[in-house]
């Protein structure tokens, strides 16, 4: 009787993929023949382990396997009564989408193997308004399943020969035959034991114990381009979770773009509140600014008022040949005491009707 996958790795069928691959790792440390040298029981379950989070830990091989009790391809035996007078009605609700699939394997059309392919992750980064207006460079450790880098994911010892699978018989594939409603049913899916290459190794790395990935942590590091947003993503294809006998999955990086005390984004553009006096607003004067980029010499014009938006062209952000402009949105400091001769002037400014 074919194994219950998420018994196996002790979940509900309803678990995340972290909760599967949480599962995996502690069932994995229990049961390495590492820890349980010479243990036969051991070695088996470790198998069982490992066939089961390859085919949960990809989404597309977990449809599969809970729409029809196995990952990989299905093909119809021409049960009884063979196709005959098929009526897909009072089947509301069945997922008909993988059928092509099953007729393709039932007359051997088979449309050429899929690359397995490790699980994608994502991790996320803060990085300053500065960071993101220049760019910058970040290093991050994860944890992550990854390529044995003795074996490089062959699964093989140093100077080790392949040799024909025994389990497929050097197919890649395994047939199971069960019986449904339906009739009888081929279940075709990747060979658990060289996952679909149809051969294995004479002799199993010694490092990784012949199933080609390790649990590491490794230092990635992170370009992070000038002009990048808060909530952009960023890919790194190949730094995801390593899969025996495929290809490792993508790193996405979630990108948190924190506040400035003084500098805010609009778009392409770069802009604070700049603010001034009474007097500067009234006469005109200038400034100095400092900037990401430096010091910026800017004039006030004289008359300006609370609101007022003084433009530096191209000073904003750099992406590609677009730069948006440095906005300084003009705030007047209204002085909150006057003296009794600023009063005076004041109040002649007041009787001259301005």
């Amino acid at each position: 009787m074919a194994q219950n996958y998420y018994s196996t790795l002790g979940v509900e069928k309803s678990a995340s993929q972290d909760e599967i691959k949480s599962a995996f790792r502690k069932l994995a440390h229990k049961y390495h023949p590492d820890k349980n040298k010479g243990d036969k029981t051991a070695e088996a379950k470790f198998k069982e382990i490992n066939e089961a989070y390859q085919t949960l830990s990809d989404p597309g091989k977990r449809k599969q396997y809970d729409q029809f009790g196995q990952a990989g391809g299905q093909g119809f035996a021409g049960g009884q009564g063979g196709f005959g007078g098929f009526d897909a009605s009072g089947f509301e609700g069945f997922d008909f989408s993988n059928m092509g699939d099953i007729f393709s394997d039932f007359f051997g059309g088979g449309g050429g193997a899929r690359v397995r392919r490790g699980s994608d992750m994502e991790v996320g980064i803060n990085i300053s308004l500065r960071e993101s207006y220049f760019g910058v460079e970040r290093e991050i450790r994860i944890n992550k399943t990854s390529m044995c880098d003795s074996c490089s994911g062959t699964r093989a010892e140093k100077g080790s020969k392949q040799k024909k699978c025994t389990t497929c018989g050097g197919s890649g594939r395994v047939t199971k035959i069960t019986r449904s409603f339906m009739g009888n049913f081929n279940q075709v899916s990747e060979c658990g034991t060289c996952y679909g290459a149809g051969t294995i190794p004479e002799h199993n790395c010694k490092k990784c114990r012949g199933v080609g990935v390790l649990d590491k942590t490794e230092t990635i590091k992170i370009p992070v381009p000038a002009g990048i947003e808060n909530g952009n993503s960023l890919r790194i294809p190949g730094a995801g979770e390593a899969i025996s006998g495929g290809q490792s999955g993508d790193l996405f990086i979630r990108i948190t773009v924190d506040k400035d005390m003084t500098w805010r984004r609009s778009g392409y553009d770069l802009e604070r509140t700049l603010e001034i006096r009474l007097t500067d607003a009234l006469l005109g004067t200038k400034v100095s600014v400092e900037t990401f980029s430096g010091k910026l010499d800017i004039t006030v014009p004289a008359g300006s008022n609370t609101g007022d938006v003084l433009k530096v062209e191209g000073k904003g952000f750099s992406i590609g040949n677009r730069k948006g402009n440095l906005l300084l949105i003009l705030k007047i400091a209204m002085p909150k005491k006057l003296s009794n001769k600023a009063k005076e002037y004041i109040e002649k400014l007041q009787a001259e009707g301005i």
